[in-house]
């Protein structure tokens, strides 16, 4: 595969040679015509316009590679397209990130093969006579799919679709309802072995496993927390969350118990073994991934829920969201090697360092940028441009760089859950054209408040996340 790299890196050597001259000369001409200004207000003004673009709608990673070749040219030169073949080499050849389509493979076998519906089948039936039964069986559900593929858009839209009629047709509060799904959605950002973490260790210098085993009670903690808060408001107001209608309730008790057992038992097999041997050191992060995606392929198969069309359908939509992916990853990584390149990192992590403020305050501090910066961009931008501008004042603070990135996982996921902006809403307003979003935003809103609920637990009892990897790899 080097050699391939390489043999086409020698064929586009003239053709990038001479763009590089174009560049340089039409740099040299306008470093004549615009102000003399430094290199580090240079990549001030190349982050502000970023913000403009987006805010205006410009697609992500384009605008990432225009904004970093356009300000690079102005400021370092025909350098900007060393730094761009350093940062695409460096992360096209990351091993570490070769698990990323392996889990979202795994991920989308388990939807498409009608896997994920069962589950929730088995759940909805297993709780049929509880009050809010719909509820549980969601954000249940919601959990273990999170932990089956990190893909927040896929979650809420598959759970979305699976619950929404049960849900209208049992007169479920749409509000409540709302809140449910979203939330147990986001939880895929955060639930091992999530995409994101796999792409934040390497940039806080940690090992996946480390990362993984603090996400575990996190997630835990606010799976509990929506079940509670559901459960609860059920109980106290029946009318939000009636039993499963006794129409519906067609199957015998054995029927049930057999649709329990081939329904839950094996996807949270799968998923317990691929995540045990990562977490308890049998396989590497890739290797475990590996496992995963065969195990999933093993279910469909034996299900019998196996074809061509559907074995295509999940093969070009791993493709399509890996791409997606790792575009953003290259981009991301390409404008933050400029930002730091022309000094804008340095200045800003200095500025940031001599506040001299209390480290409380300077954790709030950065985790409400975070918090706002996952408004506008993708979690892939954030990681990759962000995190290493504030790498010098984490080490200089002193936080634990996994507690700091459960800190921050949890953060982003609140993000996707306020209003006005939260994407997840228009994930699930594209499957519920029924349902008003104002509706949609009240009960997310809710959940958000469990969210600044569960960050404060990991903010004030660092152990929650730290805990497990301690015992599993000593740290």
């Amino acid at each position: 595969m080097l050699e391939t790299l390489g043999s086409v890196l020698e064929t586009l050597g003239k053709p990038v040679g001479w763009i590089a001259q174009i560049v340089s000369s039409v740099a040299s001409f306008f470093g004549g015509v615009l102000p003399d200004f430094s290199t580090e207000t240079i990549g001030f003004i190349m982050l502000a316009a970023l913000f403009g673009a987006i805010i205006a709608g410009f697609p992500i990673a384009q605008t990432l590679m225009v904004m970093s070749f356009g300000f690079g040219a102005w400021a370092i030169g025909d350098r900007v397209f060393s730094l761009f073949t350093l940062s695409a080499i460096n992360n096209m050849t990351n091993v570490q990130l070769a698990a990323v389509p392996l889990f979202i493979f795994m991920g989308y076998i388990l939807e498409q093969a009608g896997l994920m519906d069962r589950l929730f089948t088995a759940l909805q039936l297993a709780m049929a006579n509880l009050q809010g039964s719909l509820y549980l069986a969601v954000i249940s559900a919601a959990t273990i799919f999170a932990a089956a593929t990190g893909i927040v858009g896929a979650s809420v839209t598959l759970i979305g679709l699976m619950a929404i009629p049960s849900m209208t047709r049992s007169g479920y509060d749409t509000r409540l309802s709302a809140g449910a799904i979203t939330a147990g959605g986001t939880l895929g950002i955060l639930i091992p072995p999530s995409i994101m973490l796999v792409v934040m260790a390497p940039v806080l210098g940690v090992n996946v496993l480390e990362l993984f085993a603090a996400a575990i009670f996190p997630g835990l903690i606010l799976s509990g927390l929506y079940i509670t808060y559901a459960m609860v408001r059920s109980y106290l107001q029946p009318d939000l969350g009636p039993p499963l209608p006794k129409e519906e309730q067609t199957l015998t008790r054995p029927e049930i118990a057999k649709e329990i057992l081939l329904g839950i038992i094996p996807p949270t097999v799968l998923i317990a073994v691929t995540l045990g041997s990562i977490l308890f050191g049998v396989a590497t992060t890739v290797e475990g991934s590996a496992l995963g995606a065969a195990g999933a392929f093993g279910l469909a198969v034996i299900s019998r829920r196996l074809d061509f069309k559907l074995l295509k359908s999940a093969l070009e939509s791993t493709m399509l969201t890996t791409s997606m992916i790792m575009i953003l990853v290259v981009a991301s990584d390409f404008f933050g090697r400029v930002f730091s390149r022309v000094g804008s990192a340095s200045a800003m992590a200095n500025a940031l360092v001599e506040a001299n403020v209390h480290w409380l305050i300077m954790l709030g501090l950065i985790l409400l940028l975070i918090f706002i910066l996952g408004w506008p961009l993708e979690w892939v931008p954030i990681v990759l441009i962000f995190i290493p501008i504030l790498l010098p004042v984490i080490d200089e603070f002193g936080y634990n760089k996994v507690w700091f990135g459960i800190l921050i996982a949890v953060t982003l996921q609140t993000a996707w859950l306020s209003p006005p902006v939260a994407l997840s809403a228009y994930f699930l307003k594209g499957v519920a054209p029924h349902w008003d979003l104002k509706d949609i935003y009240a009960g997310m809103f809710q959940f958000m408040g469990l969210q600044v609920l569960g960050l404060i637990v990991v903010l004030a009892f660092p152990p929650v996340a730290l805990w497990l990897p301690s015992v599993l790899v000593g740290g």
